[in-house]
């Protein structure tokens, strides 16, 4: 990579705080009130007068003192990158596979770096991917959607046809089932990347499964399910609740302001808020409604969960609530001891995401953290929580709460509802240890 290398697990320095730890964790607890109001304006003021004397003088500093060459010559042209490329400078933030997780090139995972991301919108090209074939380039012009089953009139439209019809845009969050998976087995993968990045959100825009329904006349008492079949070579097949499909599932062909990559499944994909990935079918090219469950290949020998009794937990689509801390977070390094601020993701299937707590001590005492808007259902919310880390060792967590009243179970409790013979559905919270040296560990309590 060009330019100033940096280790790949560093954090970013943050300023210095200048709010005493105390006076943080009141005003988490207690609001702000006059008081309190009176602190942060001296807090305020002493930081101001701290900034007039910066730590490096202007003569200490080639890069002051010296005119780079970006600011001596002419720019690149727009021609250079007729679409729109990261800067070089960035060039390790990319997704990345786990050796060993699947057996072939084809049927792969690639995990998002959430470690390096920001806000709530994950970018197209860094959306994490699971395939079951290798992902393929679909002719658009030759592409169709059939709608049949339980319907008055089976209906087959082109692209044309869909892009004429009325049409929606919303932020969503998209989870694969298998994500954390390892956790379940007591492997502690290394970096937030690997242990939560089948995990991204878009804005997707389409037509909604409703409208098409609609128009093909479907039995409205007999119809309980719809079968979503993909066009890639594995015949993805997944079965569909109605009653989410009619709630806000679409058929998407925009992501993030264009049209969909083929990697996540140009021309067409179904989205379906709130339930696991594998159901977001992609390449899609028929919709089957029906009165009962397919029990596809992919949803009888796969993704399900053995229990502790020995029975198997199938058709377990909704993803429970769950958040997880992005930095501080395993394979990183604090630096210097001060100010940091904590920041993680937040989401639930079942709604918006009302409330997230921190932990800076394994969660025997938790904090309100503040959620940075907007914050919206179905959708990953961000969340930041002030830390000044003094150089003990310390097991941060976090934990949310939905609009449903529910909230994010310790490894313990899940574990001692579903076993540890899963695979999928792990929402438990996750812890990550700051040592004393600063490094960041995966660590697992209970």
């Amino acid at each position: 990579m060009a330019g100033e290398q940096r280790e790949p697990g560093q954090l970013r320095l943050a300023p210095e705080s200048f709010l005493a730890p105390d006076l943080v964790n009141d005003i988490h607890r207690n609001g702000v009130d006059d008081s309190r109001r009176k602190l942060l304006r001296g807090a305020f003021a002493a930081a101001s007068a701290a900034l007039v004397a910066p730590s490096l003088r202007a003569a200490d500093d080639p890069d002051i003192v010296s005119v780079p060459e970006w600011s001596r010559s002419l720019g690149k042209p727009v021609a250079a990158n007729p679409y729109g490329l990261p800067s070089p400078y960035e060039s390790n933030i990319v997704r990345r596979q786990s050796p060993g997780l699947t057996q072939t090139d084809q049927a792969s995972v690639a995990f998002t770096p959430l470690q390096n991301l920001f806000g709530m919108i994950t970018p197209s090209g860094l959306h994490f991917e699971r395939h079951h074939q290798g992902w393929v380039d679909i002719d658009p012009r030759r592409h169709r959607l059939m709608i049949n089953g339980l319907v008055e009139t089976p209906l087959v439209f082109t692209m044309e046809d869909l892009l004429r019809l009325p049409s929606v845009s919303r932020i969503h969050f998209l989870e694969c089932g298998a994500n954390t998976a390892l956790e379940w087995g007591n492997v502690a993968v290394p970096t937030v990347q690997y242990s939560h990045g089948m995990l991204s959100a878009s804005e997707f825009t389409g037509v909604p499964v409703s409208l098409l329904l609609e128009r093909a006349g479907y039995d409205r008492k007999r119809a309980r399910y719809l079968l979503a079949e993909g066009a890639d070579g594995s015949s993805m097949t997944r079965t569909i609740n109605l009653e989410n499909a009619l709630d806000d599932a679409m058929v998407a062909y925009g992501q993030n302001g264009e049209m969909l990559r083929p990697e996540n499944g140009y021309p067409l994909r179904l989205v379906v808020p709130g339930v696991q990935g594998v159901s977001w079918v992609k390449w899609l090219r028929r919709l089957e409604v029906g009165d009962q469950p397919w029990a596809a290949k992919d949803e009888a020998s796969h993704y399900v969960d053995l229990m502790p009794d020995g029975t198997h937990r199938q058709y377990t689509s909704i993803q429970e609530a769950k958040s997880v801390i992005t930095a501080p977070s395993g394979g990183q390094k604090l630096l210097k001891q001060g100010y940091y601020c904590i920041t993680g993701l937040a989401w639930s299937g079942r709604g918006s995401v009302s409330k997230v707590e921190v932990s800076i001590d394994g969660g025997r005492n938790w904090l309100v953290a503040r959620l940075e808007g907007p914050v919206l259902p179905k959708a990953l919310t961000r969340f930041n929580f002030d830390w000044t880390w003094g150089g003990e060792e310390a097991l941060l967590q976090s934990r949310v709460t939905d609009t449903s009243g529910y909230t994010q179970p310790t490894r313990a409790q899940l574990v001692a509802v579903r076993g540890t013979r899963s695979i999928y559905h792990n929402n438990a919270i996750q812890t990550w240890c700051v040592g004393a040296d600063g490094e960041v560990h995966n660590v697992q309590l209970g």
